[in-house]
């Protein structure tokens, strides 16, 4: 009776260690009694898959062809090592990445720039289709401005030459009209009566030689000696006039008279226009003269007579 229990125990605990270790994988070795070996059964069915793998000391070879998964193609490389060639890959030569243009970009044209990527982060670090279009709108902007540059520095100096034609041209109407001023002025200017003579005496004198205080200025000089007009005039009288002898009377442009007495003749006539320097008579003694001379009055608007001298003073000349 106690022989034939011990092998029942023994093989018992083996059965249970097995099961312990790989319930799953190790077939139950075969024990006495129908009833174990479906216990055994159930507890290998109901166990995960992932847990039925071989114990790395198992010999049993049964056991490691059901584990390893079999490579379809014995001839070609497995998966993992696939995997593996091609992370090499990538990482030597870097991925090709593709940047999208913008909207900007998409309306300018199908720009694309295909550049690698950085082995060590995956980011492209070459210049995108949206950094070239900045660039070249860089490029048109300044080509706009040098021309805009270009236009502004042409309408100045458009503007600078009308401004100089402008000038120009006023300078040479002031220069043509202060040019017919002095010829007006030349036309105008007061000259000296005769040459050649020597003042006898001034305005204001007072003797017996004059009824009252002598009105004009003395010219001595000899007899026949030409007489012209001091200024642009025209004659108002000419004839014997008296105490003054033979006398010619010329109203000028501003309204001044000049008279010239004791002449010895009378070279023009009444109504006569005259200019300044023009002869109208010559030197003479008739009248109430002690010899012969000149005797020249100025009467400012046709009224009382002044001082010859000042008044040829004013005009620029120093009898």
């Amino acid at each position: 009776m106690a022989n034939h229990r011990a092998p029942r125990h023994s093989a018992s605990r083996t059965a249970k260690a097995d099961e312990r270790v790989t319930p799953a994988l190790v077939a139950a070795p075969p024990v006495a009694g129908k009833r174990r070996a479906e216990k055994t059964s159930r507890a290998a069915r109901t166990l995960p898959r992932r847990t039925q793998t071989p114990l790395s000391g198992s010999s049993s070879p049964a056991a490691a062809r059901s584990t390893a998964p079999r490579n379809p193609f014995p001839l070609l490389p497995s998966a993992p090592s696939l995997v593996g060639a091609a992370a090499l890959v990538v990482a030597a030569t870097g991925a090709i990445t593709v940047t999208q243009p913008t909207e900007d970009v998409a309306a300018a044209g199908p720009a694309r720039a295909f550049t690698p990527a950085s082995a060590f982060t995956g980011e492209s670090v070459a210049v995108s289709s949206l950094d070239l279009h900045s660039r070249e709108q860089a490029v048109s902007r300044d080509s706009e401005r040098k021309a805009l540059e270009d236009a502004t520095d042409e309408k100045v100096e458009q503007a600078v030459e009308a401004q100089a034609e402008e000038r120009n041209a006023a300078l040479a109407q002031l220069a043509a009209s202060a040019e017919e001023q002095a010829n007006r002025i030349a036309a105008n200017a007061w000259r000296l009566p005769l040459a050649g003579y020597r003042l006898t005496a001034r305005f204001g004198y007072s003797s017996g030689l004059w009824a009252s205080t002598h009105t004009g200025l003395d010219f001595a000089a000899p007899s026949g000696t030409p007489v012209v007009s001091v200024a642009n005039g025209t004659v108002t009288s000419a004839g014997w006039d008296g105490s003054y002898g033979y006398k010619v009377a010329i109203t000028h442009d501003d309204g001044t008279e000049t008279w010239y007495a004791h002449l010895t003749t009378i070279t023009t006539n009444v109504g006569d226009s005259v200019t300044g320097g023009e002869q109208i008579g010559t030197v003479g003694s008739t009248g109430n003269s002690t010899g012969p001379h000149l005797h020249l009055e100025v009467r400012p608007g046709a009224g009382d007579a002044v001082d010859p001298y000042a008044a040829l003073l004013a005009h620029g000349l120093t009898p």
